[in-house]
């Protein structure tokens, strides 16, 4: 019988290495690719012992696309790391001067408003004049009873005459030496106070009735005949016939005044007046809340004021304020989490993770929030915020 390295040599395969090749290999495929019909089959004690050329050349094929498989994996590995990251839009904060339009109601008014009160309290006696009615200089307006203060000046002219009287006798006594100096000086004292007491007394009685200071109408009267009012209780309103300036009065709530300064433009509408607008500006700012309503007082001088205008018309104005240097105006969708006036939002960082950071939120326009609290180097993220979390990984676009 013929050995088995001399079956493989008739049968045109190639010899083994000394000692056959040495491995395990676990496959399946058809016998056809295996082996060459024609070939008779013999196996040696070695493992291995028929590889033609063909069946090299299929090993490496197989080779091959194992190789190609590990690739594919490396690279699926490398699409998962990059889909893992959140694609944003970033944008870089940069701070700049943010005005704002204030919008607040108020009344039409002068500069020369005045209101007229009687110096002492007592009984109104009469008023002698009606709301809209128009006044001259020195016209009397309103009178309070006079009984109770012709009284107090007849009381302090008696007086008054009394101490003129001890006066003379007292000098008389004295340079007659029967009294002494100090009696004369103390007669001297008592008749001077009584004489200011009845130039008090005398000033009371004139102010006692209310009288025109000037030519103007009659806004607005507060008493009627026969009411009891204290000394200062406003009485009547008058104005100067359109001499004063024009004003719009009006309360802010205590974050609109912080914004507004003096010399802020504005447009003012009135009802009375529909597609007139009136140019105005902010002339003055109280320092303190009225105790009534606990807003803030600004009153906006108008410059050209509509002709027919009135005392009490209601108006409406529109304040373009100067705006702030430490707000931020950023897009709408950047800000998250509202509340009140304040906020958060996603900041990218040089570590490609988004960080999460508050701020304070100032106004609301037509295009913008306007925050503060963004350092000027942040790069904020404008969109994919919502799918953020601190510390996510994202891939600015």
């Amino acid at each position: 019988m013929m050995n088995t390295c001399d079956e493989v040599k008739k049968g045109g395969c190639e010899e083994a290495p000394k000692g056959g090749w040495h491995g395990t290999i676990s496959f399946s495929f058809p016998r056809s690719l295996l082996f060459t019909p024609s070939l008779p089959l013999s196996f040696s004690s070695s493992p291995l012992l028929f590889f033609t050329s063909s069946h090299l050349l299929f090993l490496t094929l197989l080779s091959s696309l194992t190789l190609l498989s590990s690739c594919t994996s490396a690279d699926a590995t490398t699409e998962t790391t990059e889909s893992a990251a959140t694609p944003v839009t970033v944008m870089q904060v940069r701070p700049s001067y943010t005005a704002a339009t204030i919008s607040v109601p108020g009344l039409f008014t002068t500069d020369d408003e005045t209101a007229l009160s009687f110096l002492s309290g007592g009984i109104v006696h009469s008023v002698l004049v009606k709301e809209g009615e128009a006044v001259k200089v020195g016209q009397l307006l309103a009178t309070l009873e006079p009984t109770s203060i012709d009284a107090q000046v007849q009381q302090a002219q008696l007086a008054y005459e009394k101490a003129e009287r001890d006066l003379q006798r007292a000098e008389a006594l004295y340079r007659d030496s029967v009294i002494s100096l100090e009696t004369v000086q103390n007669a001297r004292t008592g008749m001077g106070v009584a004489q200011q007491q009845l130039t008090a007394a005398q000033y009371g009685r004139r102010h006692a009735e209310i009288r025109a200071a000037g030519d103007g109408y009659v806004l607005r009267k507060f008493v009627n005949e026969g009411q009891l009012v204290g000394a200062g209780s406003p009485v009547l309103m008058v104005n100067g016939a359109g001499r004063g300036a024009w004003l719009l009065k009006a309360g802010l709530s205590d974050k609109d005044w912080a914004q507004v300064q003096v010399g802020d433009s504005a447009t003012i509408h009135a009802d009375a007046f529909p597609g007139q607008p009136m140019r105005a500006v902010v002339s003055s700012k109280s320092a303190g809340a009225d105790q009534r309503t606990g807003t803030f007082l600004v009153e906006l001088r108008i410059i050209d004021p509509q002709l027919g205008l009135a005392s009490g018309l209601y108006g409406k104005a529109a304040i373009r304020t100067r705006g702030r240097a430490d707000a931020i105006a950023i897009p709408y969708e950047a800000l998250l989490d509202g509340d009140a006036d304040h906020g958060h939002v996603f900041v990218a960082g040089a570590d490609s993770k988004a960080h999460k950071q508050a701020v304070t939120v100032h106004g609301i326009t037509n295009t913008h929030v306007l925050v503060s609290g963004l350092d000027t180097t942040a790069r904020l993220i404008v969109k994919g915020g919502p799918y953020l979390t601190e510390g996510s990984t994202v891939v600015v676009r």
